[in-house]
């Protein structure tokens, strides 16, 4: 039987990682849009047979889209794209640590797991 201040931390838990679902999910699409074109863009960049005859900034700037959708890549990374995508994750991760000292632990979703008692003898 577990206590009514479990079930709230809980619930709360919980609440709070499906919260987190939505925006996690956008950041996701985001990331995705922004990686294929610049994938699709370095492809076109690197077939391009005047890419090789010209100087790297001039390949650069004969290929926007592939500069703008590297440069967006780049900067998605440098505001922390990386841990957005995987927050519910981190969340529950750290949970786990704390958790595992009241010998408890939780799945992905917040809801928590108790583990039987160590027997002392």
């Amino acid at each position: 039987a577990s206590s009514p201040d479990l079930k709230a931390f809980e619930r709360r838990l919980t609440e709070y990682i499906a919260c987190l679902q939505p925006a996690t999910g956008r950041w996701r699409m985001i990331l995705i849009v922004v990686s294929v074109c610049t994938a699709t863009g370095a492809w076109n960049w690197l077939i391009d047979p005047e890419t090789q005859k010209v100087s790297f900034f001039t390949s650069l700037w004969n290929h926007p889209f592939f500069t703008i959708s590297c440069i967006t890549l780049i900067g998605l990374f440098f505001a922390g794209i990386h841990k957005r995508v995987v927050a519910p994750s981190i969340i529950a991760a750290r949970c786990r640590t704390v958790l595992a000292e009241y010998n408890m632990s939780c799945d992905d979703t917040g809801k928590l797991i108790l583990k039987p008692r160590p027997h002392v003898q």
